[in-house]
């Protein structure tokens, strides 16, 4: 596995991903087309992408209202865990309604983003899952009212 340092990407490279994160669902032949290159050269460098670790996974983006998960909120964690030391952050990515877990600076050691059906579904995730973890020694929790952006698009250079 190449270490991001070792990770080179010229400016093909870069168009490939600035249009596959556009659209995941691009064919190779429309994809080989936008950067005018033959399909078979550009399947080759969506392979060698994938293997250096650059494309990750590909993903489908749901409505949380489609699925009855209308509540985001972000709960900021204090742990008694030494630095280091991921227990906490291990047992917080097992649960199903946490979508990301930060290791942050500051007062707190963790920010964790969840999403739930409503605030007693919230309530119970609190008292069911969080509570069970035992290095945890106190919670801080931020409901969202409206979200304005939430994008997973990273900003990728011209080069």
């Amino acid at each position: 596995m190449n270490s991001e340092s070792e990770i080179v990407l010229d400016k093909t490279d870069l168009a490939i991903l600035r249009l596959m994160q556009e659209n995941a669902r691009i064919s190779n032949a429309d994809l080989a087309r936008e950067v005018e290159m033959a399909p078979s050269a550009v399947l080759e460098r969506v392979r060698k992408l994938e293997q250096k670790n650059v494309l990750l996974q590909y993903t489908t983006r749901l409505n949380p209202a489609a699925v009855n998960q209308k509540l985001l909120a972000f709960i900021a964690l204090r742990s008694s865990d030494g630095m280091g030391c991921n227990t906490t952050a291990t047992e917080l990515a097992k649960i199903p309604q946490v979508q990301e877990v930060h290791h942050i600076a500051g007062d707190d050691c963790y920010l964790v983003k969840v999403r739930t059906a409503d605030s007693a579904s919230l309530m119970e995730l609190m008292r069911n899952s969080f509570s069970k973890i035992p290095n945890i020694l106190s919670t801080r929790t931020t409901i969202v009212l409206e979200t304005v952006k939430e994008a997973q698009q990273l900003v990728i250079p011209e080069k």
